[in-house]
């Protein structure tokens, strides 16, 4: 094509970006004017209500960032041309100018090849700089041109500096993450994701492309986002947004459980046997110990009757709701409405006529049943179960050595000031699922779920009973004490046992140097897992050893102060106990740096404990002191795993301890 006719094509695709926006604006006029009009259409009250909630949602999810391409692609058939970007827009008689992603024609933008054209004669994707459109690529799938991973286009696209929050990755989705996005509805799915496969954006797109096309049911139901912390729930709180979905629960699974605030520390041996799967049964056990056997016959007086059940019908009673398998508290009213009927069977019987309702409300007030329920069928709160359990966890389950690990020493004088832990907060949550159903979304995503354990995967699965689940994770980046092994496991804890596990191991955000560096360690971490393979061959790596006698920490702001020279982010990680310290070092140096909490900050360098690294990328990583991070916990060759991987551009390691043996031994 002559040069003047590349210009022209640009000007014309940059004429229907402005088009494509002025039509977006008035989509989202139109809808702020129902907003503020909606009570003056609307036939009622609640209709007035329920129709501004709608047009309030639907103003967020118009909303237009200028800096973020309103699309990202054109499809070329034969009759038709589209362009596919983040949301769908129309023009003012209804006509698409943009195609969302999620539409049923967009899925041949991301599946389309030479092999298999789909009817697509040219696929095109066009090159932004801060919204601004300023080149096209195209491939002739009908002339057997494709250009797959050496796009330059799709390859800056993932190569461009990371500074802020997570992105979408609407334009950069490959063939094989797109067919997990668009998985159905009621499959659940669990991806072994390398690190820098994606296995994140993944889930996030899975979750918009559901709500997408089951709207209205996820909209009752909801979805539900579970991260390992809140800095990675701030990194990637604006990836549904960008796609117009405002409508999501972002929680860690602390947040879940969160019925009391935490007043007390548990040591490491009582936390490990607590989020142990037996506790589950131990609670279990102790709560329905707590049902008798009727022993004697109730008589209820109504003030003008006496009506008496005998103890059979009364043991029946209690054994038939038993065996139905109910939570304990839907027993226990079930027990106490057969009572009832009971007696309404009588009065009807006897005075030829049914009672009322305030009849049967003050028959199940009555002391006398009031005292039989008392007996048979206690009421209990979850505290009220837990805390009986940990002052007497006697339980043929549990070793004598693990009865008194969990055991408290000395009782709380009431429910209320006792002091309960983290780990007690997930067994509250166990037992509030065992007296009552928790409200079940219609699908939930969970990240870096690895470090699940058994009773934190079984208060998501509570939460997921009758939905789906997206699970995330990878197992070489497992760093808790009770990291799972085998994705089947922590399936089974979920109620998910036959999902199926996918990997991902083809990396598209890790530069294959470091990649490299962290697949060393592989062999120490004790899990069946492919290594990855990264397709960037860009990236810097550089193993920084400092003298014995040398300031470490000089060293490192070196690195760091080196790194801001290049664009983009920079993360000083470190062991835990180094942050602050080395915080103060950039501050005294005038380097402005934050936390990985401080999602608005403007400053480019991020002080980050290794301990919250997972999940978070930086352009450009400095780790401080390998030997420290390795020390500083049980699995702490997992955790330097992680923390080698956060970089998606260049990596700096700066050590004056000898390097772990897993990485020079594997060098050499």
């Amino acid at each position: 094509m002559p040069a003047f006719d590349l210009d022209a094509e640009l000007a014309a695709e940059r004429q229907h970006l402005t088009e494509s926006r002025a039509a977006l604006a008035r989509m989202r006029g139109r809808a702020e004017a129902l907003y503020f009009t909606g009570d003056q259409v609307a036939g009622d009250a609640y209709t007035a209500e329920q129709l501004g909630r709608h047009m309030a949602r639907r103003v967020l999810e118009l909303a237009d960032d200028p800096t973020t391409p309103l699309f990202f692609g054109r499809l070329e058939f034969e009759e038709a041309k589209y362009h596919v970007g983040r949301r769908h827009v129309t023009d003012d008689s209804g006509e698409p100018m943009v195609l969302d992603w999620r539409a049923p024609l967009s899925r041949s933008f991301y599946r389309a090849s030479v092999r298999d054209p789909q009817g697509v004669s040219t696929r095109r994707r066009f090159g932004f700089v801060k919204g601004v459109l300023t080149s096209f690529e195209d491939e002739h799938l009908d002339r057997g041109e494709e250009l797959g991973t050496s796009s330059r286009i799709l390859t800056a696209e993932i190569e461009r500096p990371r500074v802020g929050p997570m992105r979408d990755i609407v334009a950069t989705i490959q063939p094989e993450q797109d067919e997990l996005v668009r998985a159905d509805l009621a499959d659940s799915i669990c991806v072994q994701g390398a690190p820098g496969t994606g296995k994140t954006a993944v889930g996030l797109h899975r979750a918009a492309f559901l709500l997408y096309l089951h709207r209205e049911r996820l909209r009752r139901s909801g979805v539900l986002i579970v991260g390992p912390n809140t800095a990675f729930l701030g990194y990637i709180s604006a990836v549904l947004p960008a796609l117009g979905e405002v409508e999501v629960k972002q929680a860690t699974v602390d947040d879940l459980v969160a019925r009391l605030p935490v007043r007390a520390t548990d040591p490491e041996k009582s936390t490990n046997i607590k989020h142990d799967v037996r506790m589950s049964e131990v609670l279990r056990k102790a709560l329905w110990r707590k049902i008798a056997k009727p022993s004697q016959p109730i008589t209820v007086s109504d003030g003008s009757y006496r009506w008496r059940i005998d103890t059979e019908p009364l043991r029946r009673i209690v054994d038939e709701a038993r065996r139905e398998g109910l939570p304990y508290g839907v027993g226990r009213d079930r027990v106490l409405a057969r009572v009832v009927g009971l007696l309404q069977r009588q009065s009807e019987y006897r005075t030829g006529n049914s009672p009322g309702e305030p009849w049967l409300r003050r028959m199940a007030k009555v002391a006398p049943v009031k005292e039989f329920l008392e007996t048979v069928w206690p009421a209990v709160t979850p505290e009220a179960l837990v805390m009986e359990v940990l002052l007497d966890p006697a339980d043929d389950l549990l070793t004598a050595e693990e009865q008194e690990a969990i055991r408290w020493s000395k009782a709380p004088k009431t429910v209320k000031s006792a002091k309960f832990s983290a780990a007690d907060l997930v067994l509250i949550d166990e037992a509030a699922g065992l007296l009552e159903r928790e409200t079940s979304f219609g699908h939930v995503v969970v990240d870096e779920a690895q470090d699940l354990s058994p009773m934190q995967a079984r208060a998501i699965a509570r939460r997921s009973e009758h939905g789906s689940l997206t699970l995330l994770g990878d197992l070489a980046q497992g760093t808790a004490p009770w990291a799972a092994a085998d994705w089947r496991d922590t399936l089974a804890h979920l109620g998910k046992p036959d999902a199926s596990v996918v990997p991902l191991t083809i990396g598209f955000r890790v530069p294959a140097a470091v990649v490299e560096l962290a697949n060393r360690l592989l062999p120490a971490l004790r899990v069946d897992v492919p290594e990855a393979v990264s397709l960037r061959r860009d990236g810097d790596l550089s193993i920084v050893p400092v003298a014995e006698h040398a300031d470490l920490d000089a060293e490192t702001l070196v690195e760091v102060t080196a790194a801001l020279e290049h664009e983009g982010s920079v993360a000083l990680i470190a062991a835990d106990t180094a942050v602050d310290r080395l915080r103060a070092h950039l501050t005294a140096a005038g380097i402005e740096s934050a936390t990985p909490d401080d999602v608005d900050t403007e400053a480019r360098v991020f002080v980050v404990p290794a301990s919250v690294a997972k999940g978070l990328e930086y352009d450009h990583v400095v780790v401080h002191e390998p030997a420290d991070i390795v020390a500083a916990e049980q699995r702490g060759l997992n955790r330097l795993y992680v923390v080698l991987t956060r970089a998606v551009s260049r990596l700096s390691v700066v050590h004056q301890k000898p390097l772990p043996e897993a990485l020079t031994t594997a060098a050499a």
